[in-house]
């Protein structure tokens, strides 16, 4: 009888081995999740405007990458004061200067502490750039200032006038010289062609009052 036993359990250990060697071959040639690769910089930053002169102020957010840096390379806001932090540099002017003309500030600066930098400066969020629209308009408040937006584009982001405007008493409120200058809009004329020097383009901090 202990024989008979010895026989049928050898036979169950011989079937199950090879399934029991499969099983451990799967789990040695199972593979591994890959780890993707950080970016030294970054691709998919989309730029708030295209507009190569366009001029840095406070509040806009920038992304600054600095090829094959990424402990240098920063997603920042412009300050108040106009300044940006980096790492390595700390405090650079940015308000005032185009995208290019920073780059080319800070490639500068990391010579010192960088071989070879190459510096790329993405406007991500425009904050500093806005015109407000005041009245008798259906979404009065502050807009973006896109490039060579006139008052007619600013007007048409406000939602339409209300049913009390008086469309031909329009006007642009701005500073110059440290004065505030009126410039007048008549929306009916401009409509039909009749005064299009009237349809200004806009520069930031301006106001169109809607009475």
């Amino acid at each position: 009888m202990l024989k008979k036993f010895q026989v049928v359990a050898i036979l169950a250990i011989a079937c199950a081995m090879p399934a029991l060697a499969q099983d451990t071959g799967a789990q040695k040639q199972a593979p591994q999740p890959a780890v993707p690769a950080m970016p030294a910089d970054n691709p998919t930053a989309k730029a708030a405007t295209t507009d190569s002169n366009y001029i840095i102020g406070a509040q806009d957010v920038l992304d600054v990458s600095v090829w094959k840096e990424p402990e240098v390379s920063r997603v920042v806001p412009v300050r108040p004061d106009g300044k940006i932090s980096l790492p390595l540099l700390n405090d650079v002017q940015a308000a005032g200067l185009n995208p290019g003309q920073l780059a080319a500030q800070i490639t500068d600066s990391l010579k010192k502490f960088v071989t070879n930098p190459q510096v790329t400066v993405i406007v991500t969020t425009i904050n500093s750039q806005r015109v407000y629209i005041l009245g008798e308009v259906s979404r009065p408040g502050a807009f973006p200032l896109l490039p060579n937006m006139t008052v007619l584009q600013a007007l048409s982001s406000a939602g339409g006038f209300t049913q009390f405007a008086r469309e031909k008493k329009i006007y642009v409120l701005r500073n110059e010289d440290g004065k505030q200058v009126k410039h007048p809009f008549d929306y009916k004329a401009v409509i039909d062609g009749k005064n299009p020097d009237q349809n200004i383009v806009l520069k930031a901090g301006d106001t169109i009052v809607v009475p």
